[in-house]
């Protein structure tokens, strides 16, 4: 199953795509696909109601918006370096345990909405990532459990600004958290449908150049270890947003010069069954 949301900024609403590729609107049933949604078994009454109403459902415009798949979750996790190419081309050290750091919900957009980059932002840089949704209340998982835990995955662009992430004091929340830096979707697809998503393409282009091209078999974290590990120090909630790290190939690694985003940029990226998403670079409009 694949869950999308669309319509414009705060007024979303819940849809569906089919495996013919129709996006069809779910508002008929009632509820956003958020943590409610999730806690109450939500993906379980969703398909039985899919059953008994899709033939009824109408399609979503073609030229709606397409909002991040997921309502504003209460976490977004983030895991650092967790590519071994991505640590090497960084010049740091391969962690040994994961590196966690947080993402502000308010970041959160759709896939196809345009990246700010930020007031004084000289280092606005792309990252593609699998993220993972959390199904159910996590706390103190068992490694061997831990898909049990999983909802689904979708595609994110975690976005950053490295001079604010890695200079201006304090954690790496800072660089991460901006508007718009959170590019998600464009649908949440049920971990059914993803057999082993351990071994997925992932790829991002910058203005129709492949700059990251790698598989998830890199990851120096698999993600059954990284939910046990992050749910050992937090509560997982249902619709929890788990973003399990960048490949090589980001801006701020690129040889002879670091190349980071400017206004009218077009970055295009995309992963094994999650689909592709685009954005625009612009200045932030509040700046």
């Amino acid at each position: 199953m694949k869950l999308l949301r669309f319509g414009k900024p705060g007024q979303e609403n819940p849809g569906i795509q089919t495996s013919e590729g129709k996006n069809l609107d779910c508002s008929a049933f009632g509820e956003d696909w958020n943590e409610e949604f999730f806690t109450h078994n939500g993906l379980e009454r969703l398909q039985i109601w899919l059953d008994a109403n899709q033939k009824q459902l109408p399609e979503i415009p073609d030229n709606a918006r397409i909002a991040a798949p997921i309502a504003r979750p209460s976490k977004i996790i983030c895991v650092g370096l967790n590519y071994l190419k991505h640590a090497q081309e960084a010049g740091m050290e391969v962690p040994k345990i994961p590196i966690i750091f947080m993402k502000a919900t308010s970041s959160l957009c759709g896939p196809f909405d345009p990246i700010f980059i930020p007031r004084d932002s000289k280092q606005t840089d792309w990252e593609v990532e699998l993220a993972v949704i959390i199904g159910k209340r996590a706390k103190y998982v068992k490694t061997e459990e831990a898909m049990d835990y999983v909802a689904g995955y979708a595609l994110h662009n975690d976005v950053s600004e490295r001079d604010f992430q890695l200079r201006h004091g304090g954690q790496w929340v800072k660089g991460k958290s901006a508007d718009h830096f959170a590019p998600l979707g464009p649908y949440l697809v049920t971990k059914d449908e993803i057999p082993n998503p351990h071994a997925l393409r992932l790829w991002l282009k910058l203005n129709g150049k492949l700059l990251q091209n790698s598989d998830t078999s890199d990851m120096i974290f698999d993600i059954p270890s990284i939910i046990s590990h992050i749910s050992q120090y937090m509560t997982l909630l249902p619709g929890d947003i788990i973003s399990t790290g960048t490949p090589a190939g980001v801006g701020m690694g690129l040889k002879p010069e670091p190349r980071y985003l400017e206004h009218g940029d077009v970055v295009e990226l995309g992963i094994d069954g999650l689909g592709v998403s685009r954005q625009v670079a612009m200045k932030d409009p509040e700046a």
